[in-house]
């Protein structure tokens, strides 16, 4: 009985495994060929298990035939350093302060440390990465981001996506660092969102994904039942209004409305701490997370 009892479960189990991947064939399929900007932080970044998943993830991305581009910052590890150094991490109007010696840790640590290891762990999954930041062919042209006191925090000026496009065609995975320079040398912090939101812009990418530590876009902050999974711009753009949509979460929906009216097809922000949540939300019938779709893309 038991031996019957342990049969019965393997095959349940073969069962699953198999409707799985027969229900993830029609998007392979229909994203084959495709680019997929992800936006690599949050819990996914610091917790180690995690970390190998989402690596994994984006290898099998490739495998399938999409076209995987990753944008990473690294803030944790940034203060880290920063106390290492004796360094005070501070933060104004929820900007990193980025004096000097902060932007040398943060270029230190973002582009010789962290792009490295995920680099590294890409390349250790069975794909083909190779690490970049906004400097690199002049991909991203940096300015100051005009707030007064937080020294040298940027915004994208103009992005140049040459670098990424040719390396993606020749079948390596880039992975991008949010440390870009302005016009006479200077190094820039950028947000990794906004780097992301404009590279996959682009690069005329299928999908923007935000990997977050939250399930999505919540109707109730309070209530992770109370998910959206699924929006046009219009309808994101009243939620923000109407303070549904508030603090850290705004301008990771404005960046994926701003992708999204520069032509990328889909946004979504997606709760990282799920194993396989890139997975779950690209390849399965239900997702997980929420998707923003331009109006046009909504039906």
């Amino acid at each position: 009985m038991t031996l019957l009892n342990e049969r019965e479960q393997t095959e349940s189990a073969d069962a699953i495994r198999v409707r799985v991947l027969s229900e993830a064939l029609p998007y392979i399929q229909q994203f084959a060929g495709r680019t997929v900007v992800v936006k690599y932080g949050g819990a996914a970044m610091k917790d180690s298990s995690l970390k190998d998943k989402v690596m994994r993830d984006i290898v099998f991305l490739a495998c399938v035939g999409l076209r995987p581009v990753v944008v990473h910052g690294g803030g944790p590890e940034i203060n880290t350093w920063l106390g290492k150094l004796n360094i005070e991490p501070q933060f104004k109007n929820g900007l990193r302060v980025t004096d000097a010696p902060t932007m040398d840790v943060v270029e230190m640590v973002l582009v010789g440390r962290v792009n490295k290891e995920i680099v590294s762990l890409i390349n250790r999954a069975g794909g083909a990465a190779v690490g970049l930041c906004g400097k690199d062919g002049g991909m991203i042209q940096a300015r100051p981001q005009g707030d007064q006191g937080i020294g040298f925090v940027g915004e994208v000026s103009s992005m140049d996506a040459k670098l990424v496009e040719s390396l993606v065609d020749a079948g390596y995975i880039p992975v991008v660092s949010s440390v870009a320079a302005d016009d006479t040398g200077q190094a820039y912090n950028i947000n990794a969102d906004t780097v992301a939101g404009e590279l996959a812009a682009a690069l005329g990418a299928e999908k923007l994904i935000l990997l977050t530590d939250t399930s999505g876009i919540l109707r109730d902050r309070d209530d992770e039942a109370s998910l959206i999974a699924k929006m046009d711009i219009q309808q994101a753009r009243k939620l923000i209004a109407d303070g549904v949509v508030a603090g850290g979460m705004i301008p990771k929906v404005n960046c994926c409305v701003r992708s999204l009216a520069q032509g990328v097809r889909g946004a979504h922000i997606l709760d990282g701490r799920i194993p396989h949540a890139l997975l779950l939300e690209i390849f399965s019938d239900s997702g997980i997370g929420s998707m923003i779709v331009a109006s046009e893309f909504t039906d």
